[in-house]
């Protein structure tokens, strides 16, 4: 009779003590591999035989998952390797470069893998060798989870608390609107609730900017006005604040769009809010502001979105400079580098509020939860948006209720890709539009 996909992953940590091979079927549901799963063989010696890309876009979001496939048959890892931006490079760095270098390698080496790939390439810290890293290294923790019969944040040390908390996007162009979408979300349970005014910098509040009239930049460039994107946060941060009530934690993301003393000022405005952080305050360039802004104002500061190397966290969370680590993890090269954030994170009361939006692939939100049940530091996680579609592409998928994520509790990261089902989905042409942003006289602004 056939055996459930839990009863063989379970069973194949103890095939290293079985003398005689074992061969085992699903017939699961949620199984969705091409071929049927069959483990056989001494687990102990398990060698990496292809790594491949699978690039597909269910909501029109450019994803990328890494494959990694071993020589027993049905034994393979899935990894999130998403970055956008250059879909096609990471593509590129995997499919040429990380396949040729992992074929015949231990799987159960991660952390030497890791090392050795990392500097593979010699130059290292960009966000495309990093995404291609991660998407191996995501996929090789999920190899060792179903070779151990156990959901990966058991490898990491079992659970600190019994879901994941997260918190979700509301917004409008107006206050008003901002308040509605609060009120929605508060009805559905939860607890935390970011507010944007419009899109990042509230480009909507601004029209006809000058550089436009003298044909600089392109016609479909953003334009922000630095005083109406500050002025209307605080408007409707007072508004949510009084109606919403003091219940609700509130937080906001500045996502660059301002110069340091701006921010600064905008920062201290927000103090009497209470916010649970204000999000990337500064851009990786003006790291430096850090010192003063700690001496300004006591409000929670989440940082790190863009942040691709070591460099760029380890002096800032030794000094206490920010309160939340908002790393990609991808952005970093995955689970085995976030652990040892989320570890110096702990040394210094820095908690964990991992990146975790459109542009993170369902098996990349898995990551995330993974993580966030295992750290003790954890802060709070952004809620994923993953809808029917994306779950027939991604059977396994994290799911939220009244506010919390909760992670499949099958062996690995609990989740996998339908190949035949992503195919579906071709990437679409890049828009650079989110990226372009100018001020009236057609200065570009760094997001």
């Amino acid at each position: 009779m056939p055996m459930k996909r839990r009863e063989i992953l379970k069973g194949v940590a103890l095939l290293p003590f079985i003398s005689a091979p074992m061969v085992a079927r699903t017939n699961n549901k949620d199984s969705l591999s091409e071929n049927e799963e069959k483990f056989s063989g001494d687990f102990r010696k398990v060698k990496i035989r292809n790594v491949k890309a699978i690039l597909t876009a269910p909501n029109g979001i450019e994803l990328i998952v890494v494959k990694v496939e071993t020589d027993h048959p049905g034994l393979y890892g899935v990894g999130c390797a998403t970055f956008r931006q250059r879909a096609w490079a990471v593509a590129t760095a995997v499919n040429d470069y990380l396949n040729d270098f992992c074929k015949g390698r231990d799987v159960n080496n991660i952390e030497d893998i890791w090392q050795t790939a990392y500097v593979s390439s010699y130059w290292r810290n960009g966000p495309v060798l990093n995404n291609a890293l991660s998407g191996l290294d995501q996929a090789l923790w999920d190899i060792k989870g179903k070779i151990a019969g156990m959901p990966v944040y058991q490898l990491l040390g079992g659970k600190c608390r019994f879901a994941v908390d997260t918190y979700t996007h509301a917004g409008g162009k107006t206050p008003e609107e901002a308040l509605e979408s609060v009120q929605k979300f508060k009805e559905q349970g939860f607890r935390h609730i970011r507010i944007q005014l419009g899109g990042y910098g509230a480009t909507h509040l601004t029209s006809q900017p000058d550089y436009k009239k003298h044909g600089f930049g392109m016609p479909d460039d953003n334009t922000m006005s630095e005083y109406a994107y500050s002025s209307g946060v605080v408007k409707m941060f007072d508004l949510v604040r009084k109606e919403a009530g003091e219940e609700i934690e509130l937080l906001h993301d500045i996502h660059e769009r301002l110069q340091p003393m701006d921010a600064i000022n905008l920062i201290k405005k927000l103090e009497q809010y209470r916010p649970y952080f204000i999000e990337d305050p500064f851009s990786p360039e003006n790291n430096g502001w850090f010192e003063l802004l700690r001496k300004q104002t006591s409000v929670p500061i989440a940082m790190g979105e863009l942040f691709n190397s070591p460099h760029e966290w380890l002096e800032p969370m030794s000094n206490r400079l920010f309160d939340f680590i908002r790393i990609h993890i991808s952005q970093i090269g995955g689970i085995t580098p976030a652990m040892k954030v989320a570890r110096l994170g702990e040394w210094f009361n820095v908690r964990t509020a991992w990146h975790g939006p459109g542009d993170v692939s369902p098996v990349g939100h898995a990551a995330n939860g993974h993580l966030d049940l295992a750290v003790w530091n954890f802060g709070i996680q952004e809620a994923p948006q993953i809808n029917d579609r994306l779950r027939e592409v991604f059977p396994g998928s994290p799911t939220v209720e009244n506010g919390f994520m909760f992670v499949n509790d099958e062996p690995g990261l609990g989740i996998d890709i339908n190949e035949k089902e992503a195919a579906k989905y071709p990437l679409p042409k890049f828009n650079y539009n989110w990226t372009q942003v100018r001020k009236n006289d057609g200065t570009a602004i760094r997001p």
